[in-house]
């Protein structure tokens, strides 16, 4: 019996001892995870929209931004960081996928492509990683999701959700300083519009001051939501655990900064603060208060963040980390695109050196201030247009209403605003040549689908990734990038070869070799489409409906009377959404629109197009209807 009570007690004994290393176990293996989680720092963003660097910390005595001023005074601030695209959506693209949106096929404004086979958003990299993600609230990507990116993307995602000891990454936007915010009325006024700076290119009214101040008032509201997400962040104890990058999406909201991929519409602020914690994930010329002239962009956050994570960026990723163990050298340019703003056509690369910028425009015959409906509800572009049809500007100003250069020049130390075009000029010529030539390597290296018109792109993916339709087999004979680059640069560029060495173009066996050979007749006017009518009235019959409507317009515009007539039969076919792709319809819409007086002989068919068809995406749903609103009535030309 005594036998028995010792070998229960001994077996009870046993059992305790088991429970109490395992406890041990646990605790201990707890402790372990929680202090590798610490050593891992979270990262927050703080963005705001359409907001330029002007901020207390980048010298603008105007701006009250105490915020992020004293987030500034203990972090770093870049003085040189470009958004890569001008407009939020290929912008916020470009920065979840760390991939220019001009090689994934996503530069258009509100498009929506699939993704790349293979690549995954960055955030998605980091959750596997055991990283919490939230974004409150704005994603507006291009590029079709996985739906694996975020834990929480919603007006109610925190950081404050996730388990216990997990690192986060959080996005926290404000859109009090968006576009739309420095039009609204009535508005109680801050700033006092007497004492904005008007830049150069802008007619000094009472309606620009208005809205400058106005703009000013709402960048110090970002602040202010800037410095309460700061706050939660130090009253939660996590201020010494995170990174934190503040910055804005692109350039300010004002006409002629948003939508222009000039530094006046890609140029915003960065601020980045490391905790003492994290030093060793700073870079060498980091210092509490300091300020770095190293070039950064959009493209290079994603990779930067993984770095900062302890991940290696992905080979797909085409920016560098500026941050932590995987940081790069420090890159010699920074670029920028536009493409397609909202229901207006356009294609423009930019390079800079963090001095001078480079802009090549490869339609030049569009104006800069293409008649985008949205941006024509602020003030400003509407007196400012009016003024330059009252021919009451100055040259400078003017410049946003007339036909641009192929290429533009601009040394930012003596010209800020960037209203003196040097690309002529002989003393700048080598400076000309050195950054024309990163543009289009930059464009080899990355394969900028952006050189096919929309539609191209589109149909030629057939439902996969315009990335992956310039790559793996085939590749050559679906995109031969060589080819269409030549051919857009002679198009374009004023010593690009006269009407007969474009001639060539038109035979090639590529529809988008075709387009451009229209295109650079159309883009050197009546003259050409003198020697070149006959290759444009084949144009009219071309299977790819891009170059029908490339050979259309400049017939239109400047051909005879039989030409005319034939080009607006065919546009009248190509314009109507219920019968064509929204592609289609919208690039034939801008050619009516762009004949002027010339369409009134269709203006009654014009005005029963429907506003509505098949759209690939809702994103598309808005374009033609703006189109048609716009082009009504032919003749009253913006």
């Amino acid at each position: 019996m005594m036998q028995d009570r010792e070998s229960i007690l001994l077996r009870l004994l046993a059992r305790c001892v088991a429970a109490l290393v395992s406890a041990a176990i646990v605790a201990v293996s707890t402790f372990g995870a929680d202090c590798v989680a610490a050593e891992r720092p979270n990262v927050l963003w703080i963005t705001s929209e359409d907001h330029g660097p002007q901020m207390g910390c980048y010298g603008d005595a105007f701006a009250m931004t105490p915020n992020v001023d004293r987030l500034a005074a203990k972090g770093l601030r870049y003085t040189r960081c470009w958004s890569n695209a001008p407009v939020c959506a290929p912008a916020r693209t470009t920065l979840v996928s760390g991939m220019y949106a001009s090689s994934t096929g996503s530069e258009h404004m509100r498009s929506m492509v699939p993704l790349p086979r293979g690549v995954k958003l960055f955030p998605e990299l980091l959750r596997e990683a055991g990283y919490y993600t939230t974004n409150n609230a704005k994603e507006d990507y291009n590029l079709a999701k996985t739906g694996r990116e975020w834990d929480e993307s919603s007006g109610k995602a925190h950081y404050r959700n996730r388990k216990p000891g997990q690192p986060f990454f959080a996005v926290f936007n404000s859109m009090k300083s968006h576009e739309s915010q420095i039009r609204k009325r009535p508005h109680k006024a801050i700033h006092d519009p007497a004492k904005v700076r008007v830049p150069a290119y802008h007619p000094d009214t009472p309606e620009v001051r208005q809205d400058w101040a106005q703009y000013y008032d709402q960048v110090t509201a970002a602040d202010a939501d800037a410095g309460r997400v700061l706050k939660q962040l130090a009253d939660d104890g996590l201020a010494g655990d995170t990174i934190v990058f503040y910055f804005g999406d692109h350039g300010s909201g004002m006409p002629r900064s948003k939508r222009s991929a000039c530094n006046s519409g890609l140029h915003v602020p960065l601020v980045i603060h490391i905790p003492e914690k994290f030093k060793r994930l700073a870079p060498s010329d980091y210092r509490p208060g300091g300020t770095t002239d190293r070039l950064v962009s959009f493209v290079d956050f994603a990779p930067t963040v993984l770095s900062l994570a302890g991940i290696k960026p992905p080979e797909w990723m085409q920016g560098h980390a500026f941050l932590g163990p995987y940081a790069a050298e420090p890159q010699p340019f920074a670029f920028g695109f536009r493409g397609r703003m909202d229901e207006r056509i356009d294609l423009v690369r930019s390079a800079t050196d963090g001095r001078f910028v480079y802009v090549r425009n490869y339609m030049p015959h569009k104006l800069p201030g293409q008649h985008v409906a949205y941006m024509f509800e602020t003030p400003t572009t509407r007196v400012w247009k009016r003024l330059f049809d009252e021919g009451k500007l100055t040259a400078e100003q003017a410049a946003f209403w007339e036909p641009r250069a192929a290429e533009e020049l601009y040394d930012l130390q003596v010209d800020p605003d960037e209203v003196r075009n040097l690309a002529s000029r002989p003393e700048h010529r080598a400076m000309l040549l050195k950054l024309r030539k990163a543009q289009r390597e930059l464009a080899a290296r990355i394969l900028d689908v952006g050189l096919l018109p929309e539609g191209e792109a589109y149909s030629r993916a057939a439902g996969g990734s315009p990335y992956d339709l310039a790559r793996g087999d085939g590749a050559a004979k679906r995109f031969p990038f060589s080819r269409i680059a030549a051919a857009a640069e002679a198009a374009s560029l004023d010593d690009g070869g006269d009407v007969p060495a474009l001639e060539k173009f038109f035979a090639d066996e590529d529809a988008a070799v075709r387009y451009w050979g229209a295109m650079g007749v159309l883009i050197r006017g009546k003259s050409a489409v003198a020697k070149s009518g006959k290759l444009l009235d084949v144009g009219l019959a071309d299977p790819s409906p891009c170059v029908r409507v490339a050979a259309a317009e400049p017939l239109g515009r400047y051909g005879d009377e039989q030409q005319r007539a034939a080009a607006l039969k065919a546009l009248a076919e190509l314009a109507p959404i219920d019968k064509n792709d929204v592609f289609t319809s919208v690039s034939a819409l801008n050619a009516l629109d762009a004949l002027g007086a010339n369409a009134a002989p269709i203006a009654e068919e014009i005005a029963r197009f429907p506003r509505s068809g098949k759209y690939p995406h809702a994103r598309y749903n808005s374009y033609v209807p703006r189109l048609l609103q716009d082009i009504q009535p032919l003749g009253d030309q913006k």
